[in-house]
């Protein structure tokens, strides 16, 4: 009898859930994607180099009390804020976390991972992480999860329709497979930047297309930010305040156009489905460059770090510098941003016109 009426209260949880969801009073859930900018823990749980569980890194986090959690910033990610803001009641948990089973999933996974790449070869120098591929065999298995809770019917209804996938990947393609001293010398001899870039493309359109045929319909995608204006890529080449390096910029540029062609493309032939970018390279870019006018006194210096002009060698840990106001930097670490800009950059792709994110923004996303 007792465990009847467990099944019972279960069951109307579940049905409250949908009933919230489908009358648009917020995100059903958010399934996200990606690299170390939007890791929420998954590397936590993995044999890795590439870690964020330590201190001081989610120093701001409310939600753990200032505790690491293995996101790569000082507090939320951008998908974090963009999910308070639309209404989602908690932050997706990663697919590698023991809680991430049950009625929990429902509000949303996570299966983003520090250095995982488009490409399977990229982020290799971090022994383990993962890729784009395993993140989509990842999201399968909760597919099917959602599946028995709601029953076949309703999980196709709940997915297609109230359910946004974010992808924000690419960069460790260039950073950390491409453009790697010495590891990646014989690719580069072999390979093109178009011919790179090429196949970037290609197996993106087919990760792309497997989320699609798993019933994803509405897709934000992150295009690749300035990557050669970090900290870590101005103190490798000892840059001065103003500058980036020209290489992997020009390189981000290149994969960037063909991912609007590319989402054009699935916009005009995927039925029912919807692909809105976001145009983060121009947004950062601004940041970067205009920072001044964003409240920050820099945009080249991490706030934790250590190594050379912008503490852009050795990343952040118990024994390396702090800035003493975080809310001052743009950038946190040698690679990834603070909180702060997160922030930025949440409300741009929420709010922002199609100069920052087309062919609509995230708040007409989730009401379509």
């Amino acid at each position: 009898m007792k465990s009847y009426i467990a099944a019972l209260v279960v069951f109307f949880i579940i049905w409250c859930y949908i009933g919230k969801a489908a009358k648009g009073d917020g995100l059903g859930a958010s399934f996200i994607f990606g690299d170390s900018i939007v890791d929420a823990g998954n590397n936590n749980y993995l044999p890795t180099l590439s870690k964020a569980n330590i201190p001081p890194n989610g120093i701001d986090f409310k939600a753990s009390g200032g505790n690491p959690t293995g996101r790569f910033t000082n507090g939320r990610t951008i998908c974090d804020i963009v999910g308070e803001e639309l209404g989602q009641p908690n932050y997706a948990v990663p697919f590698l976390a023991p809680n991430s089973t049950g009625k929990a999933i429902l509000y949303g996974v996570n299966y983003a991972s520090g250095a995982g790449g488009i490409l399977n070869a990229s982020g290799r120098i971090y022994v383990n992480r993962l890729g784009l591929d395993i993140q989509v065999d990842y999201f399968n298995i909760t597919r099917k999860q959602i599946d028995s809770l709601l029953g076949p019917s309703k999980a196709r209804d709940f997915i297609m329709n109230t359910s946004i996938f974010s992808v924000t990947i690419g960069a460790n393609d260039f950073l950390n497979n491409y453009l790697l001293p010495v590891v990646s010398i014989g690719s580069r001899i072999t390979q093109s930047p178009d011919a790179f870039v090429n196949d970037m493309i290609t197996h993106f359109s087919g990760q792309l297309t497997r989320l699609y045929q798993l019933d994803a319909r509405k897709f934000v995608i992150a295009n690749v930010g300035p990557i050669g204006c970090i900290p870590y890529q101005k103190t490798l080449y000892q840059l001065n305040e103003g500058e980036c390096v020209e290489l992997p910029n020009k390189l981000a540029l290149q994969y960037n156009a063909k991912l609007k062609d590319l989402l054009t493309e699935f916009n005009e032939n995927l039925p029912g489905a919807t692909f809105v970018l976001a145009n983060v390279y121009d947004l950062a870019s601004d940041i970067i460059t205009n920072y001044e006018n964003y409240g920050f006194i820099t945009s080249s210096k991490a706030c934790c770090g250590n190594g050379g002009q912008y503490a852009g060698i050795i990343p952040c840990g118990p024994t390396t510098s702090m800035c003493s106001d975080r809310s001052s930097h743009v950038f946190w670490d040698p690679y990834h941003p603070s909180e702060a800009t997160n922030i930025i950059i949440a409300k741009k792709l929420l709010d922002g016109d199609t100069k920052i994110i087309s062919p609509m923004n995230l708040r007409q996303l989730r009401d379509l």
